[in-house]
């Protein structure tokens, strides 16, 4: 035995008779061990575990979670002996919220969760801890006679959540146990998120060779399977006394063939330590007699050799203070499905169980405890002795061995029950007909005589739902799966299907239920599961434009498919007068509960949200514009939205990359639009930053052109924040020779970055459109260039991000591309100019295609004959007017319609007469013989030269 072991003569309970199983199993270790030696010690210790728990006078009642045994043991045990205190083994600090369970529709699991975390590694926040409970567990038993039951205290003594991973083990907060039995990830598996999962006797073998041994013998597959058959089916039936001891037994067993995980093993001592700690503290504060109380835990912990174990152990441990974090608790939905998730159970086996608590139910006729006033809760039976209740053992009496009895007894056979095995086969084959499986009649008879066969082949009196749904799915499932769900999804339905809990309205969170009630207009039942379609008309309706505020704050804050919009867009300048919605806040409830975690409403929230994003270490300029434009858009806060921007500048102004330079392009532009048209003047921070970002791209333009890292559309977007932004840049005081110097030092030598050099040119007035044209020409004259005229061209589709007055230039470059390049050059590039137009060049595909329908002809038959205005002769220039058609010519028809003149002079206020017509001007060479003045110094001049 353990050298912390507790000596059983000192132990004040009842006294036990369990020499006679001792010696049986130190004959039986001589026996298969040659000899007394390790076994012999492990079959005592058992022995003596079980004797020092059932003699402790407080009583400790063993239990496994989610067990239909342990929980009818649980509600017959609380009507018997009727406790005065119950002591559970969960999270101290979840006690505030057991209370709103009655306003719960289960499964459902209480939450711990820390979005500050202080005290841990920051890479593991959020924290959260789950505790989900089962109408079919023992702990919902205790918990619902406690709070039902007057003058009945619930004590939690259990470590804190803060504690759950202050003592955790291996460094990482992992999710829960992955088992090798774990049913496969999909919505409902997902309703616990990646919470690490506590839970009330956590009773499974932590040696690998044990499991497999136990698997092995008992011709099962999965642990959950051993478990039903082995434990579950037999205890089902069994007495108070037989129940405790061969669950003490199995725990004491398990703990005992542990592997030595030193880690492990001490978070398991200190919570065992924690747990008596609590407990021993609570009797001397409230004076209890420890004979009025009960002290339910898991098995595996029920069996402990602690030196704090029993209401007299020692009193040597201390218990650390939680951390700086602050936590908040709730709860949230659960499932069936999560739950086997959570734990690493086999797929189904907790729609099983529930089914055995309801045949345990009617088959022991115990009644069960429920919470008064809960959702689909039959009215509660007060607490009262049954007819076959057993009379409470005295101290110093001396408690029956009935581990002995259980031990050597042979399993209870079963009778076949036909008609429920008969039922089960025609429903499946009812149930696939549904789901287009070609199932007949015949499907049905062979597998009822396949589970038959099954459990023969198995050593079974009577086939297991395991046995029926291996037999389905021999006999009914062929190659291929017609619909979204197989035979054995079948069967897990027909089981009991998952079960989903849901969260009533008073026990939501504020948050949530100022959503519920701001979303109520709707007239629709959001607190159920499923898609809600909600259709809002903002004309006829201006008071749901309160609820379209809502659901555009949700859309943001909730997972996709919480609320998504089918009909209306929220932009910058945009708004909708007719909405339509897709909502399912009832499946996305524990995401809707955890915003409550965060802040009493949904606008403090996004605030917060929208904060952390801005002042994150990995923030970026773009990022922080987009906090900067959700705050505008949803929040309407311009004082927000100023403190946001002013991040912003300080960010871009570190950054050393040009990443995220379309995201700032394009977010700045909308974010300009909007305040020009919104407000008197712009504010302070978009100045700084259109001032700010001249600048700082400048300085990045000619490592940009060069540097491989960045792509083309990088430097594209680049070249558009300096040409879109020079204006408001230059008013501010910036110098536009600093975009000339950086222009001057870029040398690129990629194709297509020199193409989006030359275009910028043009822009700059660096470079004509003509000698553009010449140089393209001459590409294509090139044999050696033409190989690489595809990227000049991506270069170019480029460029008319910065410089879209191009649009036309670049429908002739692509022309000529279509027109003079070879097609093994030609058709390669193909898919990347679909690929640029479709990803990057999206916004410009309408400005190409708009251009080049205004260059090219509008019908099919004047294609023959057209000719392209880049390939037309250029115009004759006008031949000179001869010397009668000059402004003499025009003066005559003034002269000869003076009416039009009278008017203009009358408007002018000028008074004056026509005159005669004048002769026609004098030829050139009589204007130079009058005034001969000019010759003679244009003479003089030559003549000195």
């Amino acid at each position: 035995m353990s050298p912390h072991s507790v000596d059983p003569g000192k132990s004040v309970g009842a006294a036990t008779s369990f020499e006679a199983l001792r010696g049986q199993l130190q004959q039986a270790a001589t026996e298969f061990a040659d000899g007394p030696d390790a076994l012999e010690g492990i079959l005592l210790g058992i022995v003596d575990d079980v004797d020092r728990a059932v003699r402790e006078p407080l009583e400790i009642f063993p239990v496994c979670h989610h067990s239909p045994a342990s929980a009818v043991a649980m509600a017959r045990r609380l009507r018997e002996k009727q406790p005065k205190v119950v002591y559970l083994e969960l999270c101290e600090d979840m006690a505030p919220l057991l209370s709103e369970l009655r306003n719960c529709r289960l499964p459902v699991a209480v939450q711990a969760f820390a979005s500050e975390v202080k005290g841990f590694p920051a890479e593991w926040a959020p924290l959260s801890v789950v505790a989900p409970i089962t109408e079919a567990s023992a702990e919902y038993q205790a918990i619902a006679y406690a709070l039902d039951t007057p003058d009945v205290e619930l004590v939690l003594v259990d470590r804190s959540s803060d504690h759950v991973f202050q003592w955790r083990a291996g460094g990482t907060p992992a999710a829960g146990p992955a088992g090798p039995d774990a049913p496969p990830a999909d919505e409902e598996a997902a309703l616990h998120g990646d919470a690490v999962g506590v839970e009330i006797g956590d009773l499974r073998p932590r040696f690998a060779e044990l499991e497999e041994h136990l698997l092995n013998h008992g011709k099962v597959r999965h642990w959950s399977e051993w478990w039903h058959q082995y434990v579950e089916l037999p205890l089902g039936d069994s007495d108070h006394d037989t129940y405790r001891q061969v669950m003490l037994l199995i725990g004491s067993l398990f703990r005992r063939l542990a592997p030595g995980d030193r880690d492990r093993v001490r978070a398991d001592e200190d919570r065992e330590r924690h747990m008596w700690t609590r407990m021993r503290a609570h009797l001397a504060a409230s004076g209890t007699d420890p004979e009025d109380c009960l002290y339910v835990c898991g098995a595996f912990h029920a069996s402990s050799r602690v030196p704090e174990f029993g209401v007299h152990g020692s009193d040597t441990f201390e218990i650390t203070p939680p951390s700086g974090s602050t936590w908040q608790h709730g709860l949230i939905p659960s499932s069936h499905t999560a739950i086997e998730a959570q734990f690493g159970l086999a797929a189904g086996s907790v729609s099983i169980a529930a089914t055995q608590w309801s045949k345990n139910l009617r088959r022991t006729r115990v009644q069960p405890f429920r919470l008064a006033g809960q959702a689909g809760a039959k009215k509660a039976a007060g607490p009262r002795r049954t007819a076959s209740a057993a009379a409470p053992t005295a101290v110093g009496d001396t408690l029956p061995d009935k581990l002995s009895g259980f031990l050597q007894s042979p399993p209870a056979l079963d009778r076949l029950d036909e008609a429920e095995l008969l039922g089960w086969s025609v429903e499946i084959v009812r149930s696939a007909r549904r789901n287009n499986y070609l199932a007949s009649t015949a499907d049905a008879i062979a597998v009822f005589e396949t589970s038959i066969l099954l459990a023969g082949m198995r050593d079974r009196a009577k086939p297991t739902p395991y046995d029926f749904q291996d037999a389905a799915v021999t006999c009914i499932e062929k190659e291929t799966v017609p619909g979204r769900r197989d035979v054995r999804r079948l069967v897990e339905i027909l089981m009991g299907g998952d079960r989903v809990g849901q969260v009533g309205y008073d026990a939501l969170p504020p948050l949530a239920r100022d959503v519920h009630d701001r979303l109520a207009p709707l007239n629709l039942k959001l607190q159920q599961r499923g898609v809600r379609r909600a259709l809002l008309d903002m004309a006829s309706r201006p008071e749901l434009e309160q609820v379209s505020d809502v659901l555009w704050m949700l859309r943001h804050l909730m997972p996709h498919g919480a609320a998504r919009p089918i009909m209306g867009e929220r932009g910058l300048g945009k708004r909708s007068i007719q909405e339509s919605w897709d909502l399912a806040l009832g499946t996305h409830q524990r995401a809707l509960i955890e915003l409550g975690y965060e802040g009493v409403s949904i606008e403090q929230v996004l605030e917060q949200r929208l904060r952390r994003t801005a002042y994150a270490a990995n923030a970026t300029a773009a990022t922080v514009l987009e906090a900067v434009e959700d705050a505008v858009l949803h929040l309407r806060s311009d004082r927000l939205a100023d403190e946001l921007g002013t991040r912003a500048l300080e960010v871009l102004a570190t950054e050393r990359s040009v990443d995220g330079a379309p995201e700032v392009l394009r977010r700045v532009r909308r974010l300009l639009a909007h305040y020009r048209i919104s407000r008197p003047a712009l504010p302070a921070w978009i100045e700084s930053f259109a001032k700010t970002g001249y600048a700082h791209y400048c300085t990045l333009l000619p490592t940009a052109f060069t540097d491989e890292d960045a792509t083309v559309r990088q430097v594209a977007a680049m070249l558009g924040f300096l040409f879109s932004m020079e204006n408001l840049a230059l008013s501010l005081g910036c110098d536009r020779t600093q975009l000339e110097l950086a222009f001057a030092q870029s040398h690129p030598r990629d194709p297509s970055r020199r193409a989006l050099l030359w275009a910028a040119q043009v822009q700059l007035g660096q470079l004509s459109r003509a000698g553009l044209r010449d140089r393209c020409d001459a590409l294509l004259a090139d044999p050696l260039a033409v190989p690489a005229y595809p990227r000049y061209l991506s270069g170019f589709l480029h460029a008319l991000e910065p410089v879209p007055q191009l649009a036309d230039f670049v429908v002739e470059a692509v022309s000529n591309a279509f027109a003079r390049l070879p097609d093994p050059v030609l058709l390669p590039w193909l898919p990347t100019l679909i690929g640029t137009l479709r990803s990057d060049g999206a916004d410009l595909a309408p400005l190409l295609i708009r251009e080049a329908g205004r260059i090219f002809p509008g019908r099919l038959a004047a294609l023959d004959t057209w000719v392209p205005p880049w390939q037309a002769a250029p115009e004759t220039p006008a031949a000179p007017p001869v010397a009668g058609g000059g402004p003499g010519r025009r003066a005559v028809l003034l002269a000869a319609h003076p009416a039009t003149c009278d008017s203009v002079a009358q408007l002018l206020g000028c008074d004056g007469t026509w005159e005669e017509a004048a002769a026609p001007p004098p030829g050139g060479a009589v204007l130079v013989a009058r005034h001969p003045g000019t010759a003679g110094a244009l003479g003089a001049l030559l003549a000195v030269a």
